[in-house]
Protein backbone atom coordinates (compact mmCIF):
# COMPACT_ATOMS: atom_id res chain seq x y z
CA UNK A 1 0.00 0.00 0.00
CA UNK A 2 1.37 3.01 -0.57
CA UNK A 3 1.06 5.34 2.24
CA UNK A 4 1.61 8.81 0.53
CA UNK A 5 3.67 10.09 3.03
CA UNK A 6 6.54 11.70 0.73
CA UNK A 7 7.30 15.25 1.48
CA UNK A 8 4.91 15.22 4.61
CA UNK A 9 6.87 16.78 7.59
CA UNK A 10 7.06 14.21 11.03
CA UNK A 11 8.11 15.71 14.05
CA UNK A 12 8.53 12.89 16.65
CA UNK A 13 9.37 13.28 20.42
CA UNK A 14 11.33 10.64 21.89
CA UNK A 15 12.83 9.83 18.83
CA UNK A 16 16.76 8.56 19.77
CA UNK A 17 15.88 5.12 20.89
CA UNK A 18 12.72 2.37 21.39
CA UNK A 19 8.71 2.87 20.17
CA UNK A 20 10.02 6.85 18.52
CA UNK A 21 13.12 6.12 16.71
CA UNK A 22 11.11 2.79 15.01
CA UNK A 23 8.27 5.31 14.04
CA UNK A 24 10.62 7.85 12.79
CA UNK A 25 12.25 5.15 10.79
CA UNK A 26 9.39 3.86 9.42
CA UNK A 27 7.90 7.28 8.41
CA UNK A 28 11.54 8.31 7.11
CA UNK A 29 11.44 5.20 4.83
CA UNK A 30 8.23 6.09 3.67
CA UNK A 31 9.49 9.34 2.45
CA UNK A 32 8.56 12.11 5.28
CA UNK A 33 10.66 14.64 6.55
CA UNK A 34 11.58 13.31 10.05
CA UNK A 35 13.05 15.49 13.02
CA UNK A 36 13.34 14.19 15.93
CA UNK A 37 13.30 15.23 19.58
CA UNK A 38 15.27 13.79 22.76
CA UNK A 39 16.12 14.60 26.28
CA UNK A 40 20.09 13.47 25.02
CA UNK A 41 21.74 13.09 21.47
CA UNK A 42 24.51 10.40 20.86
CA UNK A 43 26.28 10.53 17.49
CA UNK A 44 24.91 9.16 14.43
CA UNK A 45 21.06 10.89 14.23
CA UNK A 46 19.25 9.15 11.27
CA UNK A 47 17.80 12.08 11.23
CA UNK A 48 17.76 16.02 12.78
CA UNK A 49 18.03 15.71 16.71
CA UNK A 50 16.86 18.10 19.42
CA UNK A 51 17.88 17.96 22.92
CA UNK A 52 15.57 19.16 25.42
CA UNK A 53 13.92 18.00 28.61
CA UNK A 54 10.22 17.52 28.22
CA UNK A 55 10.06 18.26 32.07
CA UNK A 56 11.42 21.93 31.13
CA UNK A 57 8.86 24.85 31.05
CA UNK A 58 9.70 26.12 27.74
CA UNK A 59 10.14 22.71 26.48
CA UNK A 60 7.27 23.23 23.92
CA UNK A 61 8.37 26.37 22.71
CA UNK A 62 11.29 25.52 22.17
CA UNK A 63 10.51 21.76 20.32
CA UNK A 64 8.04 23.90 18.25
CA UNK A 65 10.69 26.57 17.08
CA UNK A 66 13.22 23.72 16.65
CA UNK A 67 10.70 22.47 13.82
CA UNK A 68 9.91 25.57 12.14
CA UNK A 69 13.21 25.70 11.70
CA UNK A 70 14.16 22.25 10.85
CA UNK A 71 10.73 21.10 8.83
CA UNK A 72 9.17 24.95 7.69
CA UNK A 73 5.89 22.99 9.90
CA UNK A 74 4.54 19.80 11.28
CA UNK A 75 2.19 17.90 9.16
CA UNK A 76 2.66 14.73 11.52
CA UNK A 77 3.02 15.33 15.10
CA UNK A 78 4.19 12.29 17.81
CA UNK A 79 4.24 12.66 21.30
CA UNK A 80 5.68 10.31 23.30
CA UNK A 81 7.54 10.46 26.41
CA UNK A 82 9.46 8.37 28.93
CA UNK A 83 7.68 6.54 31.95
CA UNK A 84 7.85 7.35 35.09
CA UNK A 85 9.33 5.20 38.09
CA UNK A 86 7.53 2.44 39.20
CA UNK A 87 5.44 3.14 42.13
CA UNK A 88 2.27 1.81 43.95
CA UNK A 89 -1.24 3.97 44.19
CA UNK A 90 -0.57 4.34 48.28
CA UNK A 91 2.88 5.48 47.58
CA UNK A 92 2.13 8.64 44.89
CA UNK A 93 0.70 11.69 46.41
CA UNK A 94 -0.01 14.87 44.48
CA UNK A 95 3.35 16.39 44.63
CA UNK A 96 4.98 12.81 42.77
CA UNK A 97 1.85 13.36 40.58
CA UNK A 98 2.62 16.83 39.18
CA UNK A 99 6.42 16.37 38.58
CA UNK A 100 5.23 13.20 36.23
CA UNK A 101 2.97 15.48 34.35
CA UNK A 102 5.34 18.04 33.71
CA UNK A 103 7.03 16.07 30.88
CA UNK A 104 3.94 13.18 30.45
CA UNK A 105 1.10 15.60 30.26
CA UNK A 106 1.53 19.49 30.25
CA UNK A 107 4.23 19.41 27.49
CA UNK A 108 3.03 17.40 24.94
CA UNK A 109 -1.00 18.92 25.01
CA UNK A 110 0.93 22.62 25.10
CA UNK A 111 3.24 20.93 22.16
CA UNK A 112 0.33 20.41 20.24
CA UNK A 113 -1.84 23.09 21.03
CA UNK A 114 1.27 24.79 19.05
CA UNK A 115 1.12 23.50 16.13
CA UNK A 116 -2.76 22.49 15.65
CA UNK A 117 -3.32 26.22 14.06
CA UNK A 118 -1.09 25.84 11.04
CA UNK A 119 -2.81 21.28 10.42
CA UNK A 120 -5.71 23.35 10.67
CA UNK A 121 -5.45 26.10 8.25
CA UNK A 122 -3.59 23.72 5.55
CA UNK A 123 -6.65 20.74 6.42
CA UNK A 124 -4.37 17.95 7.10
CA UNK A 125 -2.49 17.27 10.17
CA UNK A 126 -1.97 14.07 12.50
CA UNK A 127 -1.82 13.70 16.33
CA UNK A 128 -0.63 10.18 17.31
CA UNK A 129 -0.30 10.29 20.94
CA UNK A 130 1.88 6.95 22.68
CA UNK A 131 0.38 6.07 25.79
CA UNK A 132 0.05 2.41 27.45
CA UNK A 133 -2.30 -0.64 27.69
CA UNK A 134 -2.49 0.67 31.41
CA UNK A 135 -4.69 3.06 30.39
CA UNK A 136 -7.59 0.51 29.77
CA UNK A 137 -6.58 -1.89 32.12
CA UNK A 138 -4.19 -0.68 35.08
CA UNK A 139 -0.83 -2.31 35.77
CA UNK A 140 -0.05 -2.93 39.08
CA UNK A 141 3.07 -0.91 40.59
CA UNK A 142 2.51 1.48 37.66
CA UNK A 143 0.27 4.00 39.60
CA UNK A 144 2.01 7.37 38.27
CA UNK A 145 1.89 5.97 34.83
CA UNK A 146 -1.90 4.82 34.88
CA UNK A 147 -2.93 8.11 36.50
CA UNK A 148 -0.90 10.56 33.72
CA UNK A 149 -1.56 8.64 30.54
CA UNK A 150 -5.51 8.33 31.31
CA UNK A 151 -5.62 12.33 31.57
CA UNK A 152 -3.93 12.51 28.52
CA UNK A 153 -6.73 10.12 27.00
CA UNK A 154 -8.89 12.74 28.08
CA UNK A 155 -7.37 15.59 27.06
CA UNK A 156 -6.31 14.10 23.11
CA UNK A 157 -9.96 12.53 22.57
CA UNK A 158 -11.93 15.50 23.28
CA UNK A 159 -9.52 17.24 21.09
CA UNK A 160 -10.57 14.68 18.28
CA UNK A 161 -13.50 15.43 18.01
CA UNK A 162 -13.61 19.07 18.03
CA UNK A 163 -10.56 19.13 15.06
CA UNK A 164 -11.96 16.04 12.89
CA UNK A 165 -13.42 18.61 10.78
CA UNK A 166 -10.54 20.05 9.72
CA UNK A 167 -9.10 17.16 8.22
CA UNK A 168 -6.77 16.68 11.91
CA UNK A 169 -6.86 12.95 13.58
CA UNK A 170 -6.04 12.41 16.48
CA UNK A 171 -5.33 8.81 17.78
CA UNK A 172 -3.60 7.07 21.23
CA UNK A 173 -1.82 4.58 20.37
CA UNK A 174 -1.54 1.54 23.51
CA UNK A 175 1.65 -0.53 23.25
CA UNK A 176 1.63 -3.70 25.19
CA UNK A 177 4.63 -5.84 25.27
CA UNK A 178 6.75 -4.29 22.59
CA UNK A 179 10.63 -5.37 23.08
CA UNK A 180 12.24 -2.16 24.26
CA UNK A 181 14.90 -0.91 26.94
CA UNK A 182 11.57 0.18 28.90
CA UNK A 183 10.17 -3.36 29.12
CA UNK A 184 13.32 -5.12 30.24
CA UNK A 185 13.90 -2.59 32.47
CA UNK A 186 9.74 -3.05 34.06
CA UNK A 187 10.84 -6.78 34.17
CA UNK A 188 13.97 -6.32 35.87
CA UNK A 189 12.56 -4.24 38.57
CA UNK A 190 9.71 -6.67 38.60
CA UNK A 191 11.43 -9.78 39.15
CA UNK A 192 13.75 -8.23 41.79
CA UNK A 193 10.20 -7.44 43.62
CA UNK A 194 8.99 -10.88 43.25
CA UNK A 195 12.38 -12.30 44.32
CA UNK A 196 12.73 -14.86 40.79
CA UNK A 197 15.15 -14.99 37.97
CA UNK A 198 14.29 -12.36 35.70
CA UNK A 199 14.16 -14.88 32.59
CA UNK A 200 11.30 -16.41 34.61
CA UNK A 201 9.78 -12.95 34.83
CA UNK A 202 10.31 -12.95 30.87
CA UNK A 203 8.89 -15.87 30.49
CA UNK A 204 5.75 -15.29 32.38
CA UNK A 205 5.31 -12.11 30.35
CA UNK A 206 5.29 -13.76 27.02
CA UNK A 207 3.15 -16.64 27.98
CA UNK A 208 0.17 -14.07 29.46
CA UNK A 209 0.22 -12.76 25.84
CA UNK A 210 -2.13 -14.69 23.25
CA UNK A 211 0.88 -14.09 19.94
CA UNK A 212 2.86 -15.47 23.13
CA UNK A 213 5.72 -13.04 22.18
CA UNK A 214 6.77 -9.76 22.48
CA UNK A 215 5.91 -7.60 19.67
CA UNK A 216 8.83 -5.78 17.92
CA UNK A 217 8.94 -2.10 17.63
CA UNK A 218 8.99 -2.07 13.40
CA UNK A 219 4.80 -3.92 13.76
CA UNK A 220 4.26 -0.71 15.98
CA UNK A 221 5.21 1.74 14.29
CA UNK A 222 4.02 -0.01 10.94
CA UNK A 223 0.51 0.65 12.65
CA UNK A 224 1.77 4.15 13.52
CA UNK A 225 2.48 5.19 9.77
CA UNK A 226 -0.23 4.07 8.58
CA UNK A 227 -2.42 6.35 11.27
CA UNK A 228 -0.02 9.12 9.90
CA UNK A 229 -0.82 9.09 6.28
CA UNK A 230 -3.32 10.46 4.20
CA UNK A 231 -5.03 6.58 3.67
CA UNK A 232 -5.99 7.15 7.36
CA UNK A 233 -7.96 10.26 7.02
CA UNK A 234 -11.34 8.52 8.30
CA UNK A 235 -9.90 7.30 11.42
CA UNK A 236 -9.79 9.65 14.85
CA UNK A 237 -10.29 9.73 18.06
CA UNK A 238 -9.34 6.14 18.36
CA UNK A 239 -7.38 4.28 21.43
CA UNK A 240 -6.02 1.52 19.46
CA UNK A 241 -3.90 -1.31 21.52
CA UNK A 242 -0.87 -2.84 19.79
CA UNK A 243 -0.34 -5.53 22.47
CA UNK A 244 -0.77 -9.21 21.12
CA UNK A 245 -3.91 -9.57 22.11
CA UNK A 246 -3.31 -8.96 25.52
CA UNK A 247 -6.20 -6.70 26.45
CA UNK A 248 -9.65 -8.20 27.08
CA UNK A 249 -11.71 -5.57 25.87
Amino acid sequence: MELELAGKRALVIGASRGLGAAIARELSVEGAHVAGVSRSISGGAEWPMLACDLGATDAAETIAEFARNELGGVDILVNNSGGPPPSSALDTGAQQLLDAARPMLFTLIELTRLVLPAMREAGFGRILTITSSGVRGPIPGLAMSNTIRAALHGWMKTLAKEVAADGVTVNLLMPGQIDTDRLRSLHQLTAERLGIAPETMTAKAAEAIPTGRFGDPREFAAVAAFLASPRASYVTGLEIPIDGGLLRS
